[in-house]
């Protein structure tokens, strides 16, 4: 019973957190774009997952609307939450999948989205293995500026 509740606790937050995230993005405002905080550069990563697809090039990142780029955030956030799920029921080519389209969602955000982004990727994979980034607030703080940036980007 105690390996139930150990494992309740993470599962429960990860599920609070998909809430907030599916909240955050319920559809992007007609004609906005994600707001370019951060500077405007583009760097291409060496670790893209794929070729010239993933590169954020533009005010959308690497994606060909607002709409898209909202939609993938929020997809991915919510996934990011639910890792530990996919982890715990077994299914290993399905979880190497969701951390595959993690890591590539991570290429593709908008640029002022991008560390933010990766962060959240980097604490989501360490939670499969130290389930204490839920307990302690790490995965918490990881999708804080994530949904903040859902929040003011997309409606």
């Amino acid at each position: 019973m105690e390996t139930v509740t150990h494992l309740a606790r993470p599962l429960y937050a990860a599920a609070l957190f998909a809430v907030v995230a599916l909240s955050a993005c319920s559809a992007p405002a007609s004609g906005s774009a994600p707001s370019a905080s951060g500077p405007s550069t583009t760097a291409a990563s060496s670790t893209a997952p794929t070729a010239s697809a993933s590169v954020a090039s533009g005010p959308f990142g690497g994606y060909s609307s607002a709409a898209e780029a909202c939609d993938a955030v929020s997809t991915q956030a919510t996934g990011a939450s639910l890792l530990p799920l996919s982890a715990a029921q077994g299914k290993t080519a399905e979880l190497e999948q969701k951390k595959a389209e993690l890591a590539e969602t991570a290429q593709r955000v908008p640029e002022a989205l991008k560390a933010d982004f990766a962060r959240l990727n980097e604490v989501a994979l360490a939670g499969l293995s130290d389930q204490s980034v839920y307990s302690n607030g790490k995965f918490e703080a990881a999708m804080a500026p994530v949904t903040s940036w859902l929040s003011a980007n997309c409606h």
